[in-house]
C-alpha cells in the first residue's frame, strides 16, 4: 500500500464553485495534502481520467453490526453516526486502523427509554427506567465507556429526559432524541430541555397537538409547521429526517431496490419478517408525508438538516445504498443536487464537530469515492462507484466484500460481547439472549 502519491487527473467536487474541476490530489498517511491543478513531485501516481471523485459519504443515522459494516463502505459510506446499539459491541469497529474496509464509527450506547420500553424491557441495546438516579447512572456509565451521543426514546417521563441532558451536558456530549411514539413530550418541549439533535422529525405531529401517532389522523396543515420549526432553529436544533426509512414503509411492496448482491441474508429475512406486520408498517408510514414536508420547511428557514437512513431499521433500508436513496429524496424533496451532496459530507461532519472530514481539501481526510459519472447533473450518478478510498487507501467494491464476516464468525463475536457486558453490568437479560444464539 502506497504512504504517499499522487491521484492525477480527476474531477474533483469544489463545494465553493459547485462544479467539478480537473485536479491532481496528493495524498501522504491518509491525509491530503495538495489539491492543485498539476503537481510537480517524483512520486507514485494513479491516473484517474475520467471520473468523478466527491468526499465520501456519511450516513448520519443506522445501526450498524460487524456482518454488514463493510456494505456501507462498498457503497461508499466511509463514516457513520451509530445511534443507538452499544459502544463495547461496535469496540472492533470503532479501533479499527483508519484503512480498514469499514466505516469510521462514531456512537451512541444503550437508549435510554422509559417503561414498558420500546423494543421491551432493559437489554445489552436499551436501558429502561422511570428513576432519575438510574438514568443518571446510566448516562455516567455510557460517557466513561466512550459513547459519542446519548440516546433517549419517547416514552421517557419529562423530568428524567431533563435530567438526562443535564448530566449529558457535564460530558460536553450531545443528546439525540426520537420521540415517534411519545405521549408525554414532544419536539419544541424536547428542545428547550436542551436535546440538540432530533431523529426522524419526530415528536413532530405531538407538537401539532395530538397525544400519539396513533390518535393521528394522517391530516395536517402545513403552515403549522413553520413555527415549530423555527423555534427548534432557534434551539440550534440539528435535523436528521431519514426520509428513505418511511418512504420504504410508504412504497411497500414496491420499495427502492439497488438490485445489489451480497446483502446479509439475515437482514432480508428480517425484513420480511417485519413487513408481515401490515398495520404496523402502515402505522409508521402515515409519517412520510408530514416528514418530507417539515423537513423542507426546516431547510427553507436556515435549519441545519442532515442525512441519514436508520439502517437497516424498518424495511429494505439497504447498508449503505440507503444513503443514495436519501440523497435522491432530498433532491424530488427541494434540495439542489449540491445541497444534498453536502447534507451527507461536510454538513454532515461539521455538525459533529468533526473539521477534517467531507470536504477534498488539505489537511482533510483522504476519505474519497471515486464515479463514473457526474452526480450534479444526476444525482443517482453517486451510485456509479468505481473505487473508495478510506484514510488514502483505495478500494474495489469487490476487496471491500471479500472480507465481510461468516454469519458463524458473526455469532461467535455476540456470544462473546454479551459474555462481556454482562460481567460489567450483571443484568437479567443475559440467560434468555444466549439461549437464542
Amino acid at each position: 500500500m502506497m504512504n504517499h502519491f499522487i491521484v492525477q487527473n480527476v474531477k474533483t467536487l469544489n463545494f465553493d464553485t459547485e462544479r467539478f474541476e480537473k485536479k491532481d490530489i496528493e495524498i501522504k498517511d491518509g491525509v491530503i495534502k495538495k489539491v492543485e491543478e498539476k503537481i510537480n513531485q517524483s512520486l507514485p501516481t494513479i491516473d484517474c481520467s475520467n471520473q468523478y471523485v466527491i468526499p465520501g459519504l456519511i450516513d448520519m443515522h443506522v445501526h450498524i453490526k460487524s456482518g454488514f459494516a463493510h456494505d456501507f463502505l462498498a457503497a461508499g459510506v466511509t463514516t457513520v453516526r451509530n445511534t443507538g446499539g452499544n459502544v463495547l459491541e461496535l469496540k472492533s469497529l470503532i479501533e479499527a486502523e483508519p484503512t480498514a474496509p469499514i466505516p469510521r464509527v462514531f456512537s451512541a450506547d444503550r437508549i435510554i427509554d422509559g417503561p414498558p420500553g420500546l423494543w421491551g424491557d432493559t437489554s445489552p441495546w436499551n436501558y429502561v427506567t422511570s428513576d432519575e438516579t438510574e438514568a443518571i447512572l446510566e448516562v455516567r456509565r455510557q460517557a466513561e465507556t466512550g459513547a459519542n451521543l446519548i440516546k433517549v426514546y419517547g416514552l421517557l417521563e419529562k423530568d428524567l429526559m431533563r435530567a438526562v441532558v443535564e448530566e449529558t451536558s457535564k460530558y460536553n456530549l450531545p443528546v439525540s432524541c426520537d420521540l415517534v411514539q411519545s405521549k408525554e413530550i414532544n419536539c419544541v418541549e424536547a428542545a428547550r430541555l436542551g436535546v440538540k439533535w432530533n431523529e426522524h422529525a419526530a415528536g413532530v405531529i405531538q407538537a401539532l397537538g395530538y397525544n400519539s401517532l396513533t390518535s393521528w389522523d394522517g391530516l395536517f396543515v402545513e403552515e403549522k409547521l413553520y413555527p415549530i420549526a423555527q423555534e427548534l432553529i432557534d434551539h440550534k436544533v440539528i435535523l436528521c429526517p431519514t426520509m428513505t426509512l418511511f418512504d420504504q414503509m410508504n412504497k411497500y411492496p414496491s420499495v427502492w431496490n439497488p438490485l445489489k448482491e451480497n446483502i446479509n441474508e439475515s437482514l432480508i429475512n428480517q425484513w420480511k419478517m417485519i413487513s408481515q406486520h401490515k398495520e404496523s408498517l402502515n402505522l409508521s408510514a402515515k409519517l412520510t408525508s408530514i416528514n418530507q414536508a417539515f423537513s423542507r420547511i426546516y431547510k427553507q428557514l436556515g435549519g441545519t438538516v442532515v442525512a441519514g437512513t436508520d439502517s437497516p431499521a424498518g424495511i429494505y433500508t439497504w447498508p449503505g445504498y440507503a444513503l443514495h436513496r436519501e440523497l435522491e429524496l432530498f433532491v424530488q424533496n427541494g434540495w439542489s443536487k449540491i445541497e444534498a451532496i453536502k447534507s451527507a459530507t461536510v454538513d454532515a461532519a461539521t455538525s459533529m464537530g468533526i473539521h477534517d472530514s467531507g470536504l477534498i481539501e488539505p489537511s482533510y481526510k483522504a476519505d474519497l469515492i471515486f464515479l463514473k459519472g457526474n452526480p450534479l447533473k444526476c444525482i443517482q450518478q453517486t451510485q456509479s462507484i468505481n473505487q473508495v478510498m478510506k484514510g488514502g487507501r483505495l478500494y474495489s467494491q469487490e476487496e471491500i466484500l471479500k472480507n465481510k464476516p461468516s454469519e458463524s464468525e458473526t455469532v461467535q463475536s455476540m456470544k462473546e460481547f454479551l459474555d462481556v457486558f454482562h460481567s460489567q453490568v450483571n443484568e437479567s437479560w443475559y440467560e434468555e439472549l444466549i439461549k437464542i444464539l
